[in-house]
């Protein structure tokens, strides 16, 4: 056998990409006050009613009072997100397949992610509450709304206490959602009332995972914030969080002449968000071993 044979190999390339793992989707978009179309200038605004008391009446003809109806604001900030991608036209020559698709498919996942990072950002940050000369005041997550990790991992107690935490503010009974990491999940699924079905028809443990239990729909995120080995899962109602979006995920496919015609693959969009009633949202510590 010729010695040279080994010129005439051929290279061999997988036809196609195969994207990393990774979180394709917002999982946190559907669980929050959302408005499209909201941020048309720099600000937004949430305006709250607060709570009023009747006047009881104690005599015929007497005068009418006046009940103050208290309002408040928050403030939301339009912020502009893009992640641009350039492919020269020599590049898709020497490749086997051309990447666009999927460089649009991962632009698009990241974009998602994004999302939730802004909610989840948002969740226990300083809100920006407005009064009526327009001066801003920062609201912090009031401790009340925190329960502390205790050396400990997520446990009943906890859920029970922010049960009741949400129950005494006179939360409406909307939605509620419970946002945890990988470790809770197991640290649940480990719990005696989440494994029999004495106690959860869900049968969790079939499939692994805990979709609803203690008034809670439960979604696993691994974006929450992590402070050394403590990790803070979010508990809220629908409204507690609002989601303003100037302008949702668009995509762009152009030829960039300043760049010897590449294309130009780019994925924008402008959104913020904000805590819109702190006693709806109660943030939980959880420690990670």
């Amino acid at each position: 056998m010729t010695t040279t044979i080994p010129v005439g190999f051929v290279d061999r390339f997988q036809g196609d990409y195969i994207m990393l793992a990774q979180q394709r989707t917002s999982r946190l978009e559907a669980t929050v006050r959302t408005d499209p179309d909201m941020l048309q200038g720099r600000f937004g605004y949430y305006d709250r009613i607060g709570a009023v008391s009747m006047i009881k009446r104690t005599s015929r003809h007497q005068d009418t009072g006046i009940v103050e109806v208290p309002h408040s604001r928050r403030r939301i900030t339009l912020a502009d997100y893009e992640l641009p991608h350039l492919l020269d036209k020599q590049d898709v020559m020497r490749l086997t397949s051309d990447p666009q698709g999927k460089y649009m498919e991962n632009a698009l996942a990241a974009a998602s992610r994004q999302k939730d990072d802004v909610i989840i950002a948002a969740a226990d940050a300083v809100s920006h509450s407005i009064d009526e000369d327009d001066a801003a005041t920062d609201i912090a997550l009031p401790s009340s709304q925190i329960i502390a990790a205790g050396a400990a991992a997520l446990t009943k107690a906890k859920v029970l206490q922010v049960k009741e935490i949400l129950d005494a503010a006179e939360v409406d009974e909307e939605e509620r959602f419970a946002v945890v990491g990988s470790k809770q999940v197991t640290n649940l699924l480990n719990l005696t009332e989440i494994a029999s079905d004495d106690y959860n028809v869900i049968k969790a443990l079939v499939e692994g995972k805990v979709e609803k239990w203690m008034g809670f729909t439960w979604i696993r995120s691994e974006r929450l914030k992590k402070t050394g080995n403590e990790r803070r899962c979010l508990f809220y109602a629908r409204s507690a969080i609002g989601l303003a979006v100037g302008e949702d995920i668009t995509v762009s496919i152009d030829k960039r002449a300043d760049k010897s015609n590449a294309t130009q693959l780019l994925v924008t969009m402008s959104l913020d968000a904000t805590r819109i009633e702190d006693e709806k949202l109660v943030a939980v510590d959880c420690v990670e071993s």
